[in-house]
């Protein structure tokens, strides 16, 4: 038994077993990597989202901070995708490592920047390594790399991603994570680079959908598994509509 002294209700002993393959995830396994941080110095928001429900913490958030560019841009980066909230970012990783438990993931796999805060609270709650698709090929990486294109909505650009050969392969179970789905190009490009490595897709996981965009449709036609945290209908007449 390990046991968590001074982490409140975070602090339970819990058996911590050793991993029978890959992707064991335990409830909580994050606290392993911050034992010795004291519960009592959390600010009431802190532990609002460590013992809340975080589709309900996200929403609250996305009202509270996002801002409607335009009916197809939702502005989230005070929280998601410039500036961080790692609390938050912890529950949403342990959430989709609870969905995907049963699914023997070995690698977590998303495009820099904005998917790695994600994908990394993912990675540790399964405990698999976080690969990310590197965007342009560094001099470091070597010839047997897999590439991918990706349009992106937001820039208007269309930008080659890439992932050392090393990193990915035959075997692996690959979990694509990121913080938007809109029209899907990014993840496009992962499931691309995922069937140049011979891996096999087990499922999408996003933080946001936006449900109006084609992404979503996409994925599903095509029989992959997707776990949206949160889905918005719409950004009319700059109104957040959620779906769930």
């Amino acid at each position: 038994m390990l046991s968590l002294k001074g982490c409140g209700n975070l602090g339970k002993e819990f058996k911590y077993r050793e991993r029978q393959g890959p992707s064991a995830y335990h409830p909580g396994a994050a606290v392993l990597f911050r034992s010795n941080f004291p519960f009592e110095t959390l600010r009431p928001y802190e532990v609002k989202a460590l013992n809340g429900d975080v589709v309900e913490l996200l929403k609250e958030k996305i009202s509270q901070e996002g801002k409607v560019i335009s009916e197809d841009i939702l502005k989230v980066d005070s929280f998601l995708n410039h500036q961080i909230d790692p609390v938050l970012m912890l529950k949403v990783g342990e959430e989709f490592a609870r969905r995907f438990a049963q699914d023997k993931v070995t690698k977590v796999l998303t495009v820099e920047a904005s998917g790695i805060a994600v994908a990394l609270m993912t990675g540790l709650a399964l405990r698999v390594p976080v690969v990310f698709a590197k965007k342009k090929q560094p001099s470091t990486i070597g010839s047997d790399a897999y590439c991918g294109k990706v349009r992106s909505f937001t820039r208007e650009e269309v930008v080659d991603i890439v992932v050392a050969g090393s990193y990915l392969g035959p075997g692996d179970r690959v979990l694509i994570i990121d913080d938007f789905l809109a029209s899907g190009e990014a993840v496009r490009g992962l499931i691309k680079i995922i069937q140049q490595a011979g891996a096999e897709l087990v499922g999408v996981g996003t933080v946001i959908e936006k449900v109006f965009q084609s992404g979503g449709e996409y994925l599903r036609k095509q029989g992959i598994r997707l776990e949206s945290l949160v889905r918005i209908g719409s950004l009319s007449g700059g109104k957040i509509e959620f779906l769930n």
